[in-house]
């Protein structure tokens, strides 16, 4: 579950624009008890914001840093740190207003210093973040007084305002510290409605509410992340009630109601997609035609059908079909001979083995893949079977998830891997495709280079014309149809069940955790009182 909701986009048209932001307290007359136990695929890398990179990092970060702005249950940006924003100067300037009862869990005061601190690192070359591309944009970045700042920007930049959503961490802990090795990317202190409690290596991670969070104390007193990378084993726990929320395969969500008794199902759509992506600075994976030649290899109809009964969509491109950038783009048909003889213009021949090699020697690829997602794990055994038909060799490992990508994904230690993307609202991809992000840390791992797709992205990213900026966004659609940086396979729903006991759940376009602060349990029903006291 992640509550600190994705980015939007926001679109000036007008030479001046004022938002004021005030944040509503919740009603404590519910109790403050009960812990939620909930489940991670795969334990945390980083609990910093700046430095977070994969899913279950970020869904504790969530819990314990704020960004300025966020996004309310319908995806519109509302405030979260900033008290009011202000854009002036045709769109080039944000002058930001803060909070002033604002304090980091350990008391200190929250302050613009803090803000400038975290822009800093985020421009820092040293600091090993995926991030950067957004602020070094900035021009300059002005300190009116403790509770008020600006931020101007040479160039129209269209994510200027959900740029600043990002989490922002403490100058007074980090001012002394190198930021990529330092004990507080394991000891986190941010300003979220949970403080941090404890960090069980691939065991669990505990946090309790914050009793003087800005906006009120959450309702539910504790949270415990258990990390168990096994889906089946998570059903298990789920059956034994023992954790309070999973996100479903298709087959559990297709369980005998019986396994549900205590649990409300939510399904919604998602802002990802899932994909066969390879190294594209090896040979013959950067080969145009290899790419298309897989294109054509698989049958993707049979993925889908095969592991979500038809509960996902067929992937085309980057943006999934809830997005405004999407653009129906023409599959590729499924194709074997068309996959085969595109293998051969390029250097491949068939052997005695009935396997094809390349340039006259054995070739094979090894897939890799992560714990946690049965989904993505029966994708590699179809397409290891469908490959197979062409004469492909495919060899499969699957790796626990902290191990797949810190020495695999962030080293680029890999043929080929099947991953996910979790994309913002707003459809700018600038880190993940273009060519200057291809560093240790930064998104585009795979490598992807496209000319004309470098100069859309940029372009799209500094025109506010929405209309405008789909064209350009439709236009990498077509570009990457032509020349794939990997293997769209689907788009898949969210499938989460959580227990009945938890009141004040709903279901909106954000999903389901957007109002998590507001969760509770009847007194009757706490089931952990003797678990949640420090």
């Amino acid at each position: 579950m992640n509550f600190n909701l994705n980015k939007n986009a926001i679109f000036i048209f007008i030479l001046f624009f004022i938002v004021s932001c005030s944040g509503s307290k919740i009603s404590l007359n519910q109790n403050n008890g009960d812990m939620f136990v909930s489940s991670l695929n795969g334990d945390a890398s980083y609990l910093n914001p700046l430095l977070a990179t994969d899913t279950s990092s970020a869904e504790i970060n969530a819990f314990l840093f704020n960004g300025l702005l966020k996004y309310d249950k319908d995806l519109n940006l509302v405030c979260d740190l900033a008290e009011s924003f202000k854009i002036t100067d045709n769109g080039l300037t944000v002058l930001f207003k803060i909070k002033k009862n604002i304090k980091w869990h350990d008391g200190v005061p929250f302050t613009s210093k803090d803000v400038e601190f975290t822009y800093k690192k985020l421009i820092d070359p040293q600091t090993r973040t995926p991030f950067s591309s957004d602020y070094l944009l900035v021009k300059k970045f002005n300190i009116i007084d403790d509770y008020s700042f600006s931020v101007s920007y040479d160039k129209p930049f269209a994510p200027i305002l959900e740029s600043w959503g990002i989490g922002i961490i403490p100058e007074h802990l980090f001012k002394n510290e190198d930021i990529n090795t330092s004990k507080y990317n394991r000891q986190p202190v941010g300003t979220g409605p949970y403080i941090f409690k404890q960090w069980k290596t691939d065991q669990k991670i505990e946090l309790k509410a914050n009793p003087d969070y800005f906006e009120g104390k959450p309702k539910i007193a504790a949270c415990l992340f258990r990390i168990i990378p096994d889906q089946a084993v998570q059903f298990l726990e789920l059956r034994n009630e023992s954790i309070d929320q999973i996100s479903l395969t298709t087959d559990q969500w297709n369980a005998y109601n019986v396994f549900f008794k205590h649990y409300d199902k939510y399904r919604y759509p998602s802002f990802s997609f899932t994909f066969l992506g390879f190294d594209l600075q090896k040979e013959p994976f950067k080969n145009i035609k290899f790419r298309q030649a897989i294109n054509y290899a698989l049958n993707k109809k049979d993925i889908i059908e095969g592991i979500f009964s038809g509960m996902a969509k067929e992937a085309t491109g980057i943006f999934p079909p809830n997005s405004w950038a999407y653009k129906k783009i023409e599959p590729y048909e499924y194709n074997p001979g068309k996959a085969l003889a595109l293998l051969k213009e390029i250097g491949f021949s068939s052997g005695k083995d009935g396997y094809l090699y390349y340039n006259n020697t054995p070739f094979e690829i090894t897939v890799i893949t992560h714990q946690g997602n049965k989904a993505r794990e029966l994708s590699a055994q179809i397409i290891q079977e469908q490959l197979k038909q062409i004469g492909l060799k495919i060899n499969i490992r699957i790796l626990e998830w902290s191990t797949f990508i810190n020495q695999y994904v962030n080293e680029k230690n890999f043929d080929a891997l099947i991953l996910g993307w979790s994309t913002a609202v707003d459809p700018d991809q600038y880190s993940l495709w273009h060519s200057e992000q291809t560093q240790k840390g930064q998104y585009n791992f795979m490598s992807y280079k496209n000319d004309e797709v470098d100069k859309l992205l940029i372009k799209a990213r500094e025109t506010f014309n929405k209309n405008e900026r789909i064209k350009m966004y439709h236009k990498i659609q077509d570009i990457m149809r032509e020349d794939p940086p990997c293997i769209f396979l689907y788009y898949p729903d969210n499938m989460v069940a959580v227990h009945k006991r938890f009141k004040g759940v709903e279901l909106a376009p954000a999903g389901i955790g957007w109002n998590f602060r507001q969760w509770y349990v009847d007194e009757k029903n706490i089931k952990y009182a003797s678990h949640i006291k420090d």
